[in-house]
């Protein structure tokens, strides 16, 4: 079976379905393997929580093996609709705890070593996901679509269902939100030798 784990690493995520779709297991571990981390770290950082963010990472991986018999090769990416899928789910999180605070979601537990390198990392990555639950909602999504997840605007246009435009001044306004919250912080995380 490595083998066969091993000849299926190149092959696209359309085609990785296809096969799943007709059986084949071990192209259902290596989509895994390619495409849960991606939901996990784009639900945690619009979610801000550990725990919600595999709740939604496997619902949407459950949602792939659903659709990979009715998939059709050539109209969207997986990808594309894997970011779509987890952004919906966040949303829908978010708006059932819309009666209770944002800033009421627990922070995970820090389960790494003490190092001060290890503590300095954290510290900035605490920050950065404090700053980001500060921003309104759609604008969180845009500017970790586009910053953290490293998406072109059209990408995050078609997953959000807005216009280019509209993304690049939601991910303006973002970056200048968080320039903001973040600001008088830098030499406490490290950044006091940086430009930006």
């Amino acid at each position: 079976m490595t083998m066969a784990l091993d000849q299926n690493a190149d092959i696209g995520d359309d085609a990785l379905l296809q096969l799943y779709a007709n059986g084949d297991q071990g192209a259902a571990r290596i989509l895994t393997l390619r495409l849960a981390p991606r939901a996990y770290a784009q639900a945690y950082r619009m979610l801000g929580n550990a725990a919600e963010a595999e709740d939604v990472a496997q619902e949407a991986m459950m949602r792939i093996w659903k659709i990979a018999p009715d998939w059709r090769v050539g109209e969207a990416k997986v990808t594309t609709w894997l970011y779509r899928v987890t952004a919906n789910l966040c949303t829908d999180r978010l708006r059932r705890a819309r009666g209770s605070s944002l800033d009421s979601i627990d922070e995970p537990a820090d389960p790494s070593p003490s190092a001060a390198d290890v503590m300095q990392g954290t510290a900035r990555t605490d920050a950065l996901q404090g700053a980001l639950m500060q921003l309104p909602a759609r604008q969180r999504q845009a500017v970790v679509l586009r910053h953290l997840e490293e998406l072109a605007n059209p990408q995050i246009a078609e997953l959000m269902d807005i216009s280019v435009d509209a993304v690049e001044s939601l991910t303006s306004r973002g970056k200048r939100a968080l320039a903001q919250i973040l600001k008088g912080r830098k030499a406490a995380l490290g950044f006091e030798g940086d430009e930006q």
